[in-house]
């Protein structure tokens, strides 16, 4: 058995592709989805007080499912590109998006007002060539909006290669102008997710003595997570991700 055969038997479950849907029902499942996974929440949270920034000619780079398109206003033009392979991604192909390598924007410079990434800079086998590109693709004073995780698990193996602090992504984006970063989330937020994610592998194989102390485990570290964020609590050197902004001079 190869080395690559071994990674992949080892990831016991892949992450649930997030998809906004349409209807009242997908707009519920969606919200309670937030509530509980707080990668999502942080992400949705972070392009909310930044949705100012999405105008104009929008680029998704990486979209998935697009589970944040319905952020971009009616008066704007959503573009959405994504690799061919997006079902080892566990995710729906729409024949709406636009498919490119991972690396190489296929649109002319100075092309996009803003262009959005989120949770995909990590599945970048050169993130460097992507952000010039993503770089050169922008109008001068187009924005950037864009976040990545921090203390995630290694997941869609083996297309997760990278992750990043805050220090490296100043250095990264350092050709962008007015680069600002925030972090996503806090040490106990990480701890909710490690007790949620782990009491979730436990159901496969099951192991029910294991689940009985899980599950109480992660509603209670959930709810203490969300009230951590809410009032401040906890220690942001140890986050759940970063979201970053930055303009093209």
């Amino acid at each position: 058995m190869n080395a690559m055969a071994e990674f992949q038997i080892s990831e016991q479950f892949k992450p649930v592709p997030v998809a906004l849907g349409s209807g009242p029902l997908a707009a519920l499942k969606f919200r309670l989805r937030s509530w509980a996974d707080l990668q999502l929440l942080t992400c949705l949270r972070f392009l909310v007080a930044n949705r100012a920034l999405l105008r104009g000619k929008v680029l998704d780079v990486g979209c998935g499912q697009m589970p944040f398109r319905h952020l971009v206003p009616a008066n704007a033009a959503y573009t959405g590109i994504d690799i061919p392979a997006a079902d080892s991604f566990g995710m729906d192909r729409h024949a709406d998006i636009i498919e490119f390598d991972g690396t190489t924007i296929p649109f002319p410079d100075n092309h996009f007002d803003t262009v959005l990434c989120t949770e995909v800079l990590e599945h970048a086998i050169n993130p460097a060539a992507l952000i010039a590109e993503m770089h050169r693709v922008l109008k001068p004073g187009g924005a950037l909006v864009m976040t990545v995780p921090f203390a995630a698990r290694v997941h869609h193996i083996p297309y997760d290669f990278h992750r990043f602090t805050r220090y490296a992504l100043a250095q990264m984006f350092g050709g962008f102008g007015r680069v600002t970063i925030e972090e996503r989330g806090n040490d106990l937020a990480v701890i909710a997710n490690k007790i949620i994610v782990a009491t979730i592998r436990q159901l496969t194989p099951l192991r029910l003595p294991l689940l009985l102390v899980g599950i109480p485990a992660s509603i209670a570290s959930l709810a203490l997570a969300h009230l951590a964020m809410w009032f401040g609590w906890g220690s942001k050197l140890d986050p759940l991700g970063y979201g970053l902004t930055a303009r093209k001079d």
